[in-house]
């Protein structure tokens, strides 16, 4: 029997997670916009044999501009260029389904696929907040609902798009004069309620067929979308007991839709801030406390819990009549973390700002490398995940320390790989079978 293995993905972010992380001695406020910044983590990834790493994004410019640096670069563009400088690693663009084209993006992410030799994910969102909408035309943001309706029909046109090319489409017959044969491309010819979609992509099948399809949301239409569509999930647990909860209910639903649930791998986030003892893993966590704009998380926390500018007070704790999540259209599953978060453990509007500030939401776990390491596969091996996503709190430094520590004691413990081995695609790495094209299946008509 294959002995089940842990799977990481570095989730990077400009100067690191922690929003003070840029204020840093060490840290470079221009670093979000360094290719060689990038360049430079995704070959520690790789020295650490992560499995993948991930960009977020948004159609948006993020929060305020004094807070921490605002701005990223296009992930597809980042992530191209990321391919021609590794060898191994997965690829993971954030895109988003509300305001894309199907057709655009599943060209740009069949590219990626095939300049990276299948290393290519995709990140699936819907995306939150009336700043996005007003960029595209649109006065507030579409319903909840509304956008994971869109997003499954632009899956489906997306998935036909990636399988309208047979795998052995291209002949390249010199001889005869032959270079492809059309009877092996298949148009999709969609009519739906979002979208119209004629011909066949101008991309051929890519060496995944298609992308690895990750996806982050963990509110009631987020967990349904992710057991239909989803083969890796990035999800934010402050507990083993929610996290547990969360595994189980997910591979259930994958299951009732007729998926292996084993092709579905759930991935908690955790900001790790590692130090040689406890004590000193404690102390740096508070200098990047110490180093919080308060003004700021609480503009940021009205913001997320759509309250009125002034309502939150520092040194109180969150009113009693905080609206319901149902009444919420923006980021339902965060809203409902971060109140239970505050609620549990009756922290003050300070508090809770600092527990935020160097994950948003997501673990966050000050100790040494064992203990970091202890976290991880105790989570693992009791159902809670297949793997993290990792969140350091500061980059390039976090990370470092991670590979240089953590890893080696995954290792150790016979939870993780020592070489990737053999070239893989994402898929394969992930323990995922390549798709087979829709148009060949026994079911199509």
């Amino acid at each position: 029997m294959t002995r089940r293995r842990l799977h990481l993905n570095a989730f990077l972010m400009n100067t690191g997670h922690h929003e003070a992380s840029w204020r840093l001695p060490e840290s470079d406020p221009y670093a979000h916009v360094d290719l060689k910044h990038y360049v430079r983590l995704a070959r520690t990834a790789e020295l650490g044999t992560f499995d993948s790493l991930f960009l977020a994004d948004g159609p948006q410019l993020w929060g305020n501009l004094a807070q921490r640096p605002a701005g990223a670069l296009e992930p597809l563009t980042l992530l191209t260029a990321l391919a021609t400088a590794t060898e191994h690693i997965g690829l993971i663009a954030t895109a988003s389904t509300s305001y894309n084209s199907p057709y655009n993006l599943a060209r740009k992410l069949a590219s990626l696929d095939i300049i990276s030799g299948g290393r290519a994910g995709w990140n699936i969102v819907t995306t939150a907040g009336a700043e996005a909408a007003r960029n595209f035309g649109l006065s507030e943001e579409p319903p909840h609902a509304e956008r994971y309706t869109r997003a499954a029909e632009f899956l489906d046109v997306a998935l036909k798009l990636w399988d309208s090319w047979e795998d052995d489409a291209i002949v390249a017959d010199k001889a005869a004069g032959v270079w492809g044969d059309d009877g092996k491309i298949h148009p999709p010819r969609h009519q739906g309620t979002y979208f119209s979609v004629a011909g066949a992509l101008n991309v051929p099948r890519t060496p995944q067929g298609y992308p690895l399809l990750a996806q982050a949301g963990s509110s009631e239409d987020g967990k349904a979308f992710a057991a239909r569509y989803a083969e890796a999930v990035f999800t934010a647990q402050q507990t083993i007991e929610n996290a547990q909860a969360f595994y189980a209910d997910l591979k259930s639903r994958t299951s009732r839709t007729g998926r292996d649930p084993g092709h579905i791998k759930v991935l908690p986030g955790i900001v790790p801030v590692l130090g040689s003892t406890e004590a000193e893993a404690r102390a740096a966590e508070q200098v990047l406390e110490d180093h919080i704009v308060y003004d700021h998380g609480v503009a940021r926390l009205e913001s997320l819990l759509q309250l009125p500018s002034g309502t939150l007070e520092l040194d109180a704790q969150l009113p009693d009549d905080l609206p319901p999540e149902s009444a919420v259209e923006g980021a339902k599953s965060r809203y409902t973390l971060v109140v239970e978060l505050a609620r549990r453990e009756r922290l003050t509007v300070r508090q809770l700002i600092g527990r935020l500030g160097g994950g948003r939401g997501h673990l966050t776990f000050a100790g040494t490398p064992e203990q970091v390491a202890d976290q991880i596969e105790t989570w693992f091996t009791r159902g809670a995940a297949d793997g993290f996503n990792i969140m350091p709190a500061v980059l390039p430094s976090g990370l470092d320390a991670f590979v240089e520590h953590v890893v080696p004691l995954l290792r150790a413990r016979g939870l993780f790989r020592n070489e990737y081995g053999p070239r893989q695609t994402l898929r394969e790495r992930y323990g995922l079978p390549r798709p087979v094209n829709q148009y060949l299946s026994p079911s199509f008509v």
